[in-house]
């Protein structure tokens, strides 16, 4: 029973968690702002901002369903994550991978508009399409850390941090979003634990984004 209600007292704070890290972010922004990277800052403000009205709209009862600012949201989220490796990756091979899996992930986006409602259903598949290929652009990042001298400060990386929450995050999020899509096909889970993972997840993600930022090197070109 405690443990629930520390989860549900977190699921309402994770937003101030995300504030938090945009916060960090910003401090540390002398760090990465002659970067791609300092694009990312916008992200991690948006988040909390959105979430914030999301909940201020579905409260007041002006949007009850707010789930299409968050079908939004994962849009704007997925094309900036795939810029932004793309941005640093050197391989030709890579960047023109990652081009295609923005293309997918935009056309399934399309696609599944015709056959669900963004206004009220949140998107799935394009959501798994999305998170699969984040992680696959993930590891790409990480083969040419291997073969670079990087290797040797990666732990002074921001970038690497970022992957790091990014690949943990959608690693755990991917198999949630499928068994709460199909809940018939999984009658033994458990709604409230699946949450408590999920929330984890967010948690765990924004603190490798903390830590990213305070313990990083200054850069001039990520």
């Amino acid at each position: 029973m405690l443990l629930e209600t520390l989860f549900e007292a977190l699921g309402k704070s994770i937003k101030y968690i995300e504030l938090i890290t945009a916060i960090v972010g910003s401090i540390y922004y002398y760090k990465y702002k002659n970067t791609f990277l300092k694009y990312f800052l916008i992200l991690l403000w948006y988040i909390p901002i959105n979430g914030f009205i999301a909940r201020y709209l579905h409260e007041s009862e002006i949007l009850r369903n707010n789930t299409i600012l968050y079908n939004i949201y994962h849009v704007i989220n997925f094309s900036f994550l795939f810029f932004l490796f793309k941005s640093h990756v050197k391989d030709i091979k890579y960047k023109k991978w990652i081009n295609t899996f923005l293309g997918i992930y935009i056309l399934s986006f399309i696609i599944d508009a015709f056959y669900k409602d963004y206004i009220t259903e949140i998107q799935i598949i394009p959501f798994i399409i999305g998170g699969a290929f984040v992680i696959i652009t993930i590891l790409f990042y990480f083969i040419e850390i291997l073969n670079t001298n990087t290797i040797l400060y990666i732990s002074k990386n921001s970038l690497f941090w970022i992957s790091i929450g990014l690949l943990l995050y959608f690693g755990g999020k991917i198999p949630s979003r499928i068994i709460r899509s199909n809940w018939e096909m999984f009658p033994e889970a458990d709604y409230s634990m699946i949450f408590s993972i999920e929330l984890t997840l967010s948690i765990v993600m924004n603190i490798c984004f903390i830590i990213g930022f305070i313990y990083s090197q200054k850069v001039d070109d990520l």
